[in-house]
């Protein structure tokens, strides 16, 4: 909860680097790249005890509806819901209030209904680019319940709270007491006060010119010269580094997926992402998450007679482009492989 005690807007980013995306629809929740898009922010309010809602640019809010994603499929429907309504009677709606867990540095966002996790999904259509609420059984997607809280806007302190943390005011000096006036001599004392003498004042000094100053020997040494502040030393190196470096894009994956007889449709569409990894298991781990698969094997396909051949040493170097072809360890295709896939 901690995660959003000073949020007033957050970001959303899940485990396949998309933020959390209220549609255009005013309905529908997605995943979408684009962090910058007024629709990834979500402005955060604090509802029940240790839970919060979170309302999208279009003034819905982030609800867990009971409606399945998918026939037969555990997961049920992310939505934006109309606000809560508003009253002294009215109940408040649970479906629409999520109670942040800390991960580390991350946040799963529990449903008060059900104890579901709010999930980004990946793999293949309709899975890709969809968020549902489950509970996750499998170990390969346990880490899509995940996400990353970026503060987007700091909830500002009310009027009440500034003036509980202001200092107290410093009271004013009392002023001095009035002088006492002393009544007026009576005639008799006028008469007998003694007169005020007027003796000559003390002229003041004369005004006595500075010395002047010392002269400076002929042939006296020069003064060494100042030596550079440190401090300014470091600042100046820090601020000749302090353009932003360069960073280093992963490679561009393209793949299909064979058939059980290893046919692969050049028509279709081929898939593409990008990858930031640099081994083998690596690549297939992510795989796995595009595709929703678990038993895959990484092939490459001969240009000449379209052979297809599973990919076992190191990645291409310097980030260069593959063109794979994923086939299924359970596939006839797979059988023929050499060993430790076929016979």
């Amino acid at each position: 909860m901690e995660l959003f005690a000073h949020a007033k807007a957050v970001r959303l980013k899940s485990r396949h680097d998309k933020f959390l995306y209220a549609d255009e629809d005013e309905l529908h929740v997605t995943q979408d790249r684009n962090g910058s898009s007024p629709n990834a922010r979500w402005a955060v309010e604090h509802a029940a005890p240790g839970c919060v809602r979170l309302r999208s640019r279009y003034g819905r809010y982030l609800a867990a509806s009971s409606e399945p994603f998918l026939l037969g499929m555990t997961g049920r429907k992310v939505l934006q819901a109309a606000a809560p309504a508003p009253g002294a009677g009215a109940r408040p709606d649970a479906s629409v209030e999520w109670e942040p867990v800390r991960d580390g540095f991350q946040a799963r966002l529990k449903t008060r209904q059900g104890g579901n996790y709010l999930r980004a999904n990946g793999g293949l259509p309709p899975w890709r680019n969809s968020v549902t609420h489950d509970v996750p059984h499998r170990t390969a997607t346990q880490d899509w319940v995940l996400w990353d809280v970026e503060i987007v806007q700091v909830l500002t302190p009310g009027p009440a709270e500034h003036a509980a943390s202001a200092p107290a005011a410093v009271l004013a000096p009392e002023s001095p007491p009035a002088p006492k006036l002393r009544p007026p001599p009576t005639p008799h004392e006028a008469h007998h006060r003694p007169t005020k003498s007027y003796a000559a004042a003390t002229p003041p000094p004369e005004y006595a010119p500075p010395p002047p100053p010392p002269k400076r020997a002929e042939h006296a040494a020069p003064p060494p010269p100042a030596r550079p502040d440190p401090r300014l030393s470091k600042l100046e190196s820090s601020n000749s580094f302090s353009a932003p470096l360069h960073k280093v894009e992963g490679r561009a994956i393209h793949y299909l997926i064979a058939d059980d007889k290893g046919n692969v449709d050049d028509d279709v569409e081929r898939h593409s992402f990008t990858f930031n990894g640099s081994n083998l298991e690596e690549l297939t781990h992510k795989l796995q998450e595009e595709t929703g698969l678990d038993d895959l094997i990484i092939c490459t396909r001969s240009p000449i007679n379209g052979k297809l051949t599973p990919l076992l040493l190191q990645l291409p170097p310097n980030n260069a482009a593959m063109h794979i072809v994923l086939v299924r360890e359970s596939s006839k295709v797979a059988k023929t492989f050499p060993w430790p896939y076929g016979s």
